[in-house]
């Protein structure tokens, strides 16, 4: 299990660089959004351990898209608590806002992608040695958004990085043109006001113009 988690990460990554964050998606949602997602060639969605219901979420997310090439992964971890709830859940892999090197520690020991967030260059280097998989810079538009990747490839070039934080259509490709690894998108597409109103179609519009956008579709 544990290199199968891995490596269902790494092929999906390698085939859409890409992870939708479902921050506030609604109960009773879960095979809309993994059809929509999965329609528009989306791998890799991560739903926020501060939704409410989230790990019900992330359960039915899991069973919506257990034939499909989706993985799905939780986020906004914070705690070790919200770390063995998700994992209990089924996920694929974790993503935090911050670097918490015993959350980091046990995602590693148990074979699982892991996705801690950090900002300066201390920071970055201080989760990567800690055993991040990727390190999510966030958020990255308040340092200058793609210039800013770009700058940290100075130095950092054997870092995977994940740009997070105002990413949308219009600059995702820019993101990947300055070295970005992977990108990640949330309220710009998965809108809870869409979400709560089931308004997939809309919702895959808009995610069909951001996969398309960042050259990767």
């Amino acid at each position: 299990m544990q290199s199968e988690n891995k490596s269902l990460f790494n092929k999906a990554v390698k085939k859409m660089p890409v992870i939708g964050i479902l921050r506030d998606i609604p109960l009773g949602q879960e095979k809309e959004c993994v059809k929509t997602s999965v329609a528009q060639g989306l791998t890799l969605i991560e739903v926020t351990m501060n939704t409410k219901n989230a790990i019900e979420i992330l359960k039915a997310l899991k069973e919506a898209a257990k034939e499909t090439e989706l993985v799905v992964g939780a986020g906004t971890v914070r705690t070790l608590e919200e770390l063995n709830l998700a994992l209990d859940a089924g996920a694929g892999f974790i993503v935090s806002p911050t670097t918490i090197p015993e959350i980091i520690e046990k995602g590693n020991s148990l074979g699982i992608p892991m996705i801690p967030g950090a900002l300066t260059p201390t920071e970055i280097e201080i989760a990567y040695r800690a055993g991040a998989t990727c390190v999510k810079v966030f958020p990255v538009d308040a340092l200058g958004g793609p210039s800013y990747i770009k700058s940290l490839r100075g130095p950092f070039r054997d870092i995977p990085l994940l740009a997070c934080g105002g990413v949308h259509t219009e600059n995702a490709k820019t993101y990947l043109d300055a070295s970005a690894n992977l990108l990640a998108f949330g309220g710009s597409i998965f809108k809870p006001s869409l979400m709560n109103a089931g308004e997939w179609d809309e919702i895959g519009k808009n995610l069909k113009e951001f996969l398309i956008a960042t050259g990767c579709a």
